[in-house]
């Protein structure tokens, strides 16, 4: 009995650090995920358009959900990732002066942001 009692003991935690890693690598993941609709929604401005939503699927699986929207001075862009049932959201802003400094808008006319601007 005091054996089943030693051995169970030493197993919990060895159970629970498995369980652990498995979770950090599901975010983990989640993020890589995330982070490839950003770079999506970054290469694909819309020159016209104010908003622009999109799913990434890979191998029937849903990657990210992506959100662009413009806004006065630059780009909204929200990025959720997934993976099993993680979720990882990245929310970030770019302007759009240093939107052209990256060079992101080389095939759009500055005017059509800067009518953005105005408004």
């Amino acid at each position: 009995m005091r054996i089943i009692i030693l051995v169970f003991t030493c197993l919990l935690p060895i159970s629970f650090s498995f369980t652990q890693t498995k979770t950090e690598t599901d975010i983990d993941s989640a993020y890589q995920n995330a982070k490839k609709g950003v770079r999506w929604a970054l290469s694909n401005i819309p020159g016209k358009k104010s908003k622009l939503d999109n799913d990434l699927i890979v191998n029937d699986k849903l990657c990210a959900s992506v959100k662009l929207d413009k806004e006065i001075n630059g780009i909204r862009i929200i990025s959720v990732g997934h993976n099993s049932s993680n979720e990882v959201t990245i929310k970030i802003f770019k302007s759009f002066d240093n939107l052209a400094r990256e060079g992101y808008l080389k095939g759009y006319e500055m005017e059509e942001f800067d009518l953005l601007k105005k408004k």
